[in-house]
């Protein structure tokens, strides 16, 4: 895919834990290919499950920062660099299209592994401008996925928008295997979100919380499902979802990630 298309793909990929920036494994090569379907966006939006706000930001500053949000991993994790440029002018467009002052510009704020953990394996150039969106904290899912459906017009600019997060994301209950077999509840919860997304149920997936014990088990706290929410309010009626990725890594988090265009 080279041309510049009239309205750019939007996605939203389960980022997992941040062993995933050096892992060489299935979720990291099925970023790898990711490349050959996406030409360059003019800059890429992350809206990210570690950025936790009063109010709606977005980072707006030309020499963002590399930030380092985990703990207690292996040092070769802190020593890799990925320092993208940020662009004041494409976050200026941010704020413009959502409109009514409903996101505020950030010009302190870096970037945090929810992006760039991602982004090293898609786009290791770092020549992109990378900016990240907070989550309103505050708001209910139905705020998250109606400011999605208002910053929809950034994929006619040429921008990028990646919701990132974990569809089934429970770390009380998590096992440190990688590979460990994933929890039967998991799996549930994982292939209902997988089937409603499908048949664009978004309103289902807007008030998960009706899906059932399992849904709650897989979503204890929002933060790392409600990036999804805004990738499909920017999903318009004649586009199809499709997988990018599909697994359940260390028990209890869902790497499933997906794509429309």
């Amino acid at each position: 895919m080279s041309t510049i298309p009239a309205r750019y793909p939007v996605m939203f990929i389960g980022h997992g834990s941040p062993m995933n920036i050096i892992a060489d494994n299935k979720f990291s090569s099925d970023m790898v290919r990711l490349r050959q379907r996406l030409p360059d966006p003019e800059a890429i939006l992350v809206v990210s499950a570690h950025w936790l706000t009063r109010g709606t930001r977005v980072t707006a500053g030309s020499d963002p920062e590399q930030i380092y949000d985990f703990y207690g991993f292996p040092k070769a994790l802190y020593d890799f660099v990925y320092k993208a440029p940020g662009s004041p002018e494409v976050a200026e467009k941010i704020c413009e299209a959502a409109g009514s002052g409903l996101i505020v510009p950030d010009s302190q704020r870096g970037i945090d592994h929810a992006a760039w953990a991602v982004l090293k394996h898609i786009w290791p150039e770092q020549k992109i401008p990378v900016l990240e969106l907070s989550l309103d904290i505050a708001r209910e899912p139905r705020y998250h996925f109606e400011t999605g459906q208002k910053m929809a017009k950034l994929r006619e600019m040429n921008i990028l928008v990646i919701g990132s997060g974990n569809i089934v994301h429970n770390l009380h209950e998590v096992d440190f295997n990688e590979n460990a077999d994933p929890y039967p509840w998991a799996v549930d919860f994982d292939n209902v979100v997988k089937k409603l997304l499908e048949a664009k149920e978004f309103e289902s997936l807007i008030n998960y919380t009706g899906l059932g014990k399992n849904a709650m088990r897989s979503v204890p706290t929002a933060e790392h499902y409600l990036p999804m929410l805004y990738t499909l309010g920017m999903i318009s009626d004649d586009e199809e979802i499709s997988f990018v990725h599909e697994s359940i890594q260390n028990g209890s988090v869902s790497m499933r990630s997906f794509i429309s265009d």
